[in-house]
């Protein structure tokens, strides 16, 4: 009977998922011992105190297979050994992905983008370049000769990223991959490493000066792109010292940038469509506001993320008077913008006619949204004021009612409570009358301001009027620094902050 010893046991599940997972199949090849997996020994007997229990072979037997050779188990364990790193591998790469699938905005994934790379290169600061062309949403991309728009930095101030830019587009590795003088045959550009860049004598003397100046003295450059989405843009990763990534770090980078591109471009898509919401939004709003005697305005206008209906107007009037609107269309998008645009000029329109009355040039308002916008909710307020008189008469559609601030009172006005307008089968509430007081300013606003703070409407409420009886003395002169005050309270982190799916409208008017 043979004594088969099992020399090398590997799980062949794994083994077989790993393959499919990470192509290993020419590194198993490599690592497979040759010849057999097992050998089979010719029999032996118990050794006995002085008798020789070896047994020669019959001669109609194979001669002995040898003896198992000590290497094959160590082979076997570099084999579990890969996998686990393997392994290992994807499961950080399905994390850092994971991570950077969740952010919504281009600011956030490209912040995302290099700490996840400076983590896989094992490289301590980074910047991401993009081409001039991407709308990448900031004030002043650098659009010269020089290079792309640099959109961010990894551990590198503002003044690092400029001495950057101070560097001739050719000069730099990321300049090459944008101008596609390394792409492949598939027509993308692979990475570039420049492991020590003072030993290299062709480096451009700007950029050696601008590496010394900034204490780094290696780099290894990516590129954002893929055969789809053609070449983004690229990420460079400095070194303190000269260094490169290893094979391994290399492939992980590579296939994490892959998927990034896809992630990028999709954002970029989406931040275009944005800033063409956004633009269209504020075309549709007034380009300036009137110069009326006896009255200031200030307007503050922020568009959300998928383009709301909200809206603003300042309409002069017959005989010196002044039409005042702010409102907002159900839904987001650019269906509510054209609904907005239409009930924007529908009203400036009743108010040339009927302006005197407020109710009137609501009702109409109210016909016409149920006649052409037959799903479509609004709310409404419109104002009639009389600079001159400092006299305001005013009806409300399920708007949010005004705030009156001054050096003596800060409330709200009392107006009656209403239905949006296209919830009723005929709209008509009655008018209120309003007399501001010499330096009061009246605030019109959307219930996006209100919405926008976090806070349960009541508690909103209360927290404009504390905004707005806070102005200091030296700012209620000046209807704009109200409009602002308001806002910093309100959004004391900024407009894009909160739910910033809605619109915010502020609409100030200080009477003389």
């Amino acid at each position: 009977m043979l004594d088969i010893t099992l020399c090398v046991r590997v799980d062949v599940d794994a083994l077989i998922a790993a393959q499919n997972d990470m192509g290993v199949c020419d590194a198993i090849e490599q690592n497979t011992p040759a010849g057999k997996p097992a050998a089979m020994s010719a029999p032996h007997l118990p050794k006995v105190a002085g008798i020789d229990s070896t047994v020669p072979a019959p001669a109609h037997n194979s001669a002995p297979m040898p003896a198992a050779s000590p290497a094959l188990p160590a082979a076997g364990a570099v084999l579990q050994d890969r996998l686990a790193g393997w392994v290992s591998d994807l499961t950080t790469l399905h994390e850092l992905t994971e991570r950077l699938i969740r952010t919504g905005t281009l600011d956030d994934a490209l912040d995302e983008l290099l700490g996840a790379g400076a983590a896989l290169v094992g490289a301590p600061r980074g910047l991401v370049v993009l081409e001039p062309a991407q709308d990448t949403g900031r004030d002043s991309p650098l659009e010269d000769d020089r290079g792309p728009g640099l959109a961010k930095g990894l551990g590198l101030s503002r003044s690092d990223l400029g001495h950057i830019e101070t560097v001739p587009r050719g000069a730099t590795a990321y300049g090459r991959i944008l101008d596609g003088h390394d792409s492949g045959r598939s027509g993308v550009p692979g990475p570039i490493a420049h492991p020590d860049l003072f030993a290299d004598d062709s480096l451009d003397p700007l950029h050696r000066e601008v590496a010394l100046r900034l204490g780094y003295a290696a780099s290894y450059t990516v590129p954002l792109a893929t055969q789809e989405s053609g070449t983004l843009g690229a990420a460079v990763w400095l070194y303190d010292e000269p260094a490169t990534p290893v094979e391994r770090q290399c492939h992980l980078i590579g296939l994490y940038m892959r998927y990034a591109t896809e992630h990028l471009t999709r954002l970029l898509e989406l931040e275009q469509a944005r800033s063409t919401v956004a633009t269209v939004a504020e075309e549709l709003l007034p380009s300036r506001l009137p110069r009326v005697p006896g009255v200031q305005f200030a307007a503050r206008h922020h568009t959300g993320r998928q383009g709301g209906g909200d809206w603003y107007d300042t309409l002069p009037l017959p005989e010196g008077a002044l039409g005042l609107a702010v409102g907002s269309v159900s839904g987001c998008g650019p269906s509510a913008l054209a609904a907005m645009g239409r009930l924007r000029a529908s009203l400036r329109a009743y108010a040339v006619m009927e302006g005197e009355d407020p109710v009137a040039v609501l009702s109409d308002l109210e016909l016409l949204l149920r006649l052409t916008e037959p799903a479509r909710t609004a709310t409404a307020l419109f104002a009639y004021a009389e600079p001159a008189e400092r006299k305001i008469v005013l009806a409300g559609a399920g708007h949010a009612p005004p705030l009156v601030t001054g050096e003596q009172r800060t409330e709200f006005v009392e107006t009656s409570l209403s239905a949006p307008l296209g919830m009723l089968a005929c709209w008509e509430a009655p008018s209120v009358e309003l007399r501001p007081r010499p330096g009061e300013t009246v605030l019109l606003y959307t219930d996006g301001l209100l919405r926008r703070s976090g806070d349960p409407m009541d508690r909103a409420f209360g927290r404009l009027h504390s905004a707005a009886a806070s102005v200091p003395q030296a700012l209620r002169s000046s209807p704009a620094a109200i409009a602002d005050h308001v806002l910093r309270t309100m959004l004391p982190e900024g407009l894009k902050t909160g739910d910033d799916g809605e619109d915010i409208v502020l609409l100030a008017a200080r009477f003389d």
